[in-house]
């Protein structure tokens, strides 16, 4: 009888529900240098012309310069569709997986818009295909929820998906080896308080990403899971948080420039 063959690994005797073994490697930055920005959906798709005109300007005007990677917010409807999920005491992973064809439809809209420009909407299945896509000129456009669909995690209160919109584009950029992962919301940044509510909030132009936990805001402007995988990310090491709705601000996040907030691996 054949003796069986064993491989020389350094998880050959590992359960894979142990402590995590350490490997002792260097993860590669497969395309460090692209811009993964978020355009959000009730900060800015929701609001129409007015809002999302004005910013394609920019990333049309940027294109040439950058490779760019856009993620798409799913807005007010999403909040509906979770709505109703939840009062039908659907599970998590159902919320998540209707929840997730909003951002696509948002995307869609965007890719249409940019169309003579090389707007190019993708699935997440596509996204090994970004070289390609970057490579001919496009702007790739895709839905910012993450593909976890009907396997998404319960979160520690309710029925809402923590990992939403802004969990997606986080871990899309990490995974590039993106430095700076940009948020295109309706607010000049993070603020110690919702500044919508309360005209004397003031604003935090720069922050770790520990230190916000610990000060335990009411509101952090990005969802709480993303600052928690800040905190262990190997490459995606701040977060910017720009008003979409000041024109030029996005040009310059572009650029690097330290407009907004800034929220940073401590």
């Amino acid at each position: 009888m054949t003796e069986r063959k064993n491989i020389a690994s350094a998880l050959e005797d590992a359960t894979l529900t142990q402590p995590a073994v350490d490997l002792d490697y260097s993860p590669v930055a497969l395309m460090p240098d692209v811009k993964v920005l978020k355009i959000g959906g009730q900060s800015i798709m929701d609001r129409g012309r007015a809002a999302v005109f004005p910013l394609l300007d920019e990333i049309v005007a940027a294109k040439d310069k950058y490779q760019l990677l856009v993620c798409c917010g799913g807005g007010t409807r999403a909040r509906h569709i979770y709505s109703i999920c939840s009062e039908l005491e659907m599970p998590t992973g159902v919320l998540a997986a209707l929840g997730g064809y909003v951002p696509r439809q948002n995307a869609r809209m965007l890719q249409m818009l940019l169309a003579k420009h090389g707007g190019l909407f993708i699935m997440h299945d596509d996204f090994e295909k970004l070289p390609l896509y970057f490579r001919l000129g496009c702007i790739p456009i895709m839905s910012g929820m993450p593909p976890f669909g009907y396997w998404e995690k319960p979160g520690a209160e309710g029925r809402i998906p923590p990992n939403r919109t802004d969990a997606g584009v986080f871990l899309s950029a990490e995974v590039l080896g993106v430095r700076r992962a940009i948020f295109v919301k309706d607010e000049d940044g993070l603020y110690d308080d919702d500044p919508k509510k309360n005209p004397k909030a003031r604003p935090i132009p720069r922050i770790g990403a520990r230190a916000l936990l610990a000060a335990g805001l009411p509101d952090l402007i990005l969802e709480r899971v993303v600052i928690e995988y800040l905190t262990r990310a190997r490459f995606c090491h701040e977060l910017q948080v720009i008003n979409g709705l000041r024109p030029g601000l996005l040009t310059r996040a572009l650029a690097g420039e330290d407009v907004g907030t800034i929220i940073h691996q401590d």
